[in-house]
């Protein structure tokens, strides 16, 4: 894991955050989508950065192998986007997801966002789990804020409310 590092997204990344999501899109799941129906990612920095939002990048050995954008939509809230991890370093084991969840948790608990809700296809099944094990409810797609930029292929809704601070659980000793 300490080989791997998180970092905000810089505009040099462009390219490499498109060789990363666009083949878990198509190849992997088989979703018909192109770069072009994507265009938030042609635009991070106006996109996701800006307001309470931003953009990351995991990199290890100098490749970027992991995104997720947090897209700020208003009103304290914002959407998490384009979550994606390499096959290789995907796992438990790798800590990738993880962290890049950890850095966007921390990230919206220090820009004081509320929500945090999130779109995704039904096939996506691992990553259900992964939401669900680090504290997002499902929601009916009637329950998301009207500012919710959603995709076409997203079928499942989650939310998240963030708490202004994460404490370990102790044993009652200081």
């Amino acid at each position: 894991m300490a080989d791997i590092e998180i970092r905000t997204f810089t505009g040099d990344d462009a390219d490499a955050v498109l060789s990363v999501i666009l083949p878990i899109q198509r190849e992997e799941f088989g979703i018909d989508i192109t770069a072009d129906a994507q265009p938030d990612l042609r635009v991070i920095p106006d996109f996701y950065q800006s307001g309470k939002g931003q953009f990351w990048v995991a990199v290890k050995d100098g490749a970027i192998v992991g995104t997720v954008g947090l897209k700020d939509i208003g009103n304290n809230q914002a959407a998490l986007r384009k979550m994606f991890v390499a096959a290789a370093v995907r796992g438990h084991e790798h800590g990738v997801a993880a962290r890049l969840l950890d850095r966007l948790f921390a990230h919206a608990r220090d820009a004081g966002i509320t929500d945090i809700f999130l779109g995704t296809t039904d096939k996506f099944v691992a990553a259900h789990r992964f939401y669900e094990k680090n504290g997002f409810s499902e929601i009916a797609k009637s329950a998301l804020p009207r500012a919710f930029p959603l995709m076409a292929v997203d079928s499942k809704f989650y939310r998240y409310k963030v708490g202004r601070l994460k404490f370990p659980k102790t044993d009652g000793r200081t």
